[in-house]
């Protein structure tokens, strides 16, 4: 398997940087803050609870919870993971065999190509930045083989913030379905997108869409380690969850009943993390607009982080490197994006902003502007 370069990057800097502005998650939250949501019953439960192993599909009442986040599914089309990461890889091995062909979306998260690539071809269609960032569904038909099986999306996408338009999605679905193929649909950064522009969740509305999500990115909570997948062909959900007994086998008990905690107070969870976002990108706006010669700024549609360009005289990866060394400010370069399908932009870097304390890095942020200019 190849390095995930991600995470090889992060390995290095995540904890030793000053200043995190490209995390990919919420701003997340203490146990006695999550826990001061909860009913005195579901204080009770985790305090008592008995620290054996759980079930492979997911708490009965977890699996509840997720379900009522979908238009149309029920707890039998849902089974849990540890983190999405996990489902991604149990998704992938589960489905394509070395005679299969996926399709997937350029820029990415890597996993999302490099894990088919590690057991068929796939092609890549690209996100277009000079179309701003429209997925061309037309493309998509193009790269169609005889024996494609996938096509995987994600959208909000990271990294770039697109999300499809409704009316692409639908013909894309329609597409899917003419040929029998299933869509793997990362949607994890869904309930934190611009309202106007926020799309149906694949399982709810194709009898092949399979869904992603986790409690790690919109709910701000990566450290309970809870993802999912949803889908409305049961039979599969069995054949991965047979693939996860090799994997975790179960998820964690603690980090199920606090799941469950937050999941009932989602409503109240999202509405703060719209609000931090919605504050954040207003900063953003305004800081990048302080600097037209280096940077051509566009709002995202959604998710937390976003893809601006780099236009000043330095090679960008260069430029983020000689930033953090000097500031402890934290990008994400190009390179981090490099995929083995497509070109990706080599002067696009990833920009954070899920979490608190933006006025403080992007105060550093400016000031190193200004003193490099």
């Amino acid at each position: 398997m190849r390095n995930f370069e991600l995470e090889v990057f992060f390995s290095k800097w995540e904890f030793k940087a000053k200043y995190h502005l490209t995390a990919s998650d919420m701003e997340s939250m203490s146990l006695s803050e999550l826990m001061a949501m909860a009913s005195e019953e579901e204080r009770k439960s985790f305090d008592n609870l008995w620290l054996g192993y759980t079930q492979t599909y997911g708490d009965p009442f977890l699996r509840e919870e997720i379900a009522k986040t979908y238009d149309n599914m029920n707890s039998e089309n849902i089974l849990c993971f540890a983190g999405a990461e996990e489902g991604i890889y149990t998704a992938m091995r589960t489905l394509l065999t070395p005679e299969d062909h996926a399709i997937v979306v350029v820029p990415n998260y890597q996993a999302a190509e490099t894990i088919p690539l590690s057991i068929c071809d796939v092609t890549g269609v690209s996100l277009k930045e000079d179309n701003n960032w429209d997925l061309d569904i037309d493309e998509v038909i193009g790269a169609l083989r005889p024996h494609t099986k996938l096509i995987s999306i994600n959208f909000p996408n990271n990294p770039t913030g697109k999300i499809i338009p409704k009316d692409d999605l639908d013909r894309l679905v329609e597409v899917a379905r003419e040929f029998g193929i299933y869509i793997f649909s990362d949607e994890v950064y869904r309930g934190i997108e611009a309202e106007d522009k926020r799309i149906p969740q694949l399982a709810d509305i194709y009898e092949k869409g399979i869904s992603l999500n986790v409690m790690s990115k919109a709910y701000g909570l990566p450290g309970l380690r809870i993802g999912w997948i949803a889908c409305q062909e049961t039979e599969l959900l069995a054949k991965l969850e047979r693939y996860k007994h090799f994997l975790t086998i179960c998820n964690s008990g603690p980090s199920e009943i606090l799941s469950i905690i937050a999941l009932r107070n989602r409503d109240s969870i999202l509405d703060r993390n719209r609000k931090l976002v919605s504050q954040n990108l207003e900063k953003l706006d305004n800081f990048f607009g302080k600097f037209p010669h280096l940077f051509e700024w566009k709002r995202p549609d959604g998710g937390a982080v976003a893809y601006p360009k780099y236009i000043g005289a330095k090679d960008c990866t260069e430029f983020c490197e000689d930033l953090i060394n000097d500031t402890g400010v934290l990008l994400l370069p190009p390179s981090i994006y490099k995929s083995e399908l497509l070109p990706t932009p080599p002067d696009h870097f990833r920009i954070g902003f899920g979490r608190n304390g933006m006025d403080e890095m992007l105060d550093v942020f400016y000031h190193y502007l200004k003193k490099n200019r």
